[in-house]
């Protein structure tokens, strides 16, 4: 497994780092044997969240002892400055450390998140103190809104991007990626099977590997799915005729009805959380039915506030039929709620 900086900073990290949601699935001892497996394998970073149930807990026991070999990055949803202060002191407890190497606030979409996180007392601030006092050594963020990522990048303020980035969704292409190494800064890829809608790895990350100096993440759970992704880095990079006609059968596939998560039709005025709503299909096929109905209780649940007024519909720039993919995604939450006897 090569390395490589990540961006400016002096952060060395595997040229494929571990997403670590679907390790939620699996029980301590698995999670623990997965974990050490992709490190034996050469991966030396590890991105997590404090949202992301009790993965953080499962990579603090799996990397006890073994803290200067490995990059650890996590996240936080919190906009308030006490918000993110618990969620970090919190987060160095699970992973059993006294210092992230990279801490993200996650899912910076819209400008009210943006405003909330740089006002006075705001997630800004704490975190940036929390760098200073070397509880944290780079602050990076995410966000799945392209503008607002290019913003946050110009400001000079974060170290690293985390941002989704496949076949499917390949809008960072353009000028995102070019302005991560315009700017010295890191390019985390989230989403590199689209979230769970590419089943194909080898065309996934032949496409990635088009792109030299990003990072992608893959949420792995298995020891096959770590071996499976490595393979693809032990030759050279071709991209056969063949492949780009299996990726451009996936766009037409899942082009017109994939919600691509920019967060544009929010919010919903009826108050509908229609983006995790949204994606309840692929958080099933990632984390099973029983992980999902409570994993994303309260947005389903939300979607029978919705009134079909079109809102969503007109704001869509993918011109997506919302409440019906919505009303599909309740149908099949209910059913799952059922089959488990709720």
């Amino acid at each position: 497994m090569n390395t490589m900086r990540l961006g400016q900073t002096d952060l060395i990290v595997s040229e494929v780092g571990f997403g670590a949601i679907p390790i939620i699935r699996l029980d301590q001892a698995e999670a623990v044997r997965v974990l050490r497996h992709a490190f034996d394998r050469g991966i030396t970073l590890y991105d997590t969240a404090n949202a992301y149930r009790d993965s953080e807990e499962k990579i603090g026991l799996a990397f006890t002892g073994m803290r200067d070999r490995i990059v650890l990055a996590s996240k936080t949803l919190q906009r308030s400055g006490d918000g993110v202060r618990e969620h970090l002191d919190r987060s160095l407890r699970m992973l059993r450390t006294d210092y992230l190497d990279l801490f993200q606030l996650h899912q910076i979409a819209q400008e009210a998140d943006w405003e909330a996180v740089t006002a006075p007392g705001g997630a800004l601030e704490a975190a940036t103190r929390a760098r200073d006092a070397g509880k944290v050594r780079y602050l990076g963020v995410t966000s799945h809104s392209l503008p607002m990522a290019i913003k946050m990048m110009r400001t000079g303020i974060f170290s690293t991007i985390q941002f989704p980035f496949n076949f499917i969704e390949d809008a960072a292409r353009e000028e995102l990626i070019p302005t991560a190494r315009q700017m010295g800064m890191g390019f985390i890829v989230m989403k590199p099977f689209g979230g769970g809608a590419i089943d194909n790895a080898t065309v996934a990350f032949k496409f990635l590997r088009e792109h030299p100096g990003i990072v992608p993440i893959p949420g792995f759970e298995s020891t096959g799915q770590i071996d499976e992704v490595l393979s693809f880095y032990s030759a050279p990079n071709q991209v056969t005729d063949r492949d780009r006609s299996v990726m451009d059968h996936y766009r037409q596939e899942l082009g017109k009805r994939f919600c691509r998560r920019c967060e544009y039709c929010q919010p919903c005025p009826e108050g509908v959380m229609i983006t995790p709503a949204m994606g309840y299909r692929i958080v099933v096929n990632r984390m099973s039915p029983k992980v999902a109905v409570d994993f994303l209780k309260t947005p389903m649940e939300s979607i029978a506030l919705c009134t079909e007024c079109g809102a969503c519909i007109q704001r869509c720039p993918y011109d997506l039929p919302v409440p019906e993919i919505l009303k599909g995604n309740y149908d099949l939450y209910l059913q799952h709620l059922k089959e488990q006897g709720n």
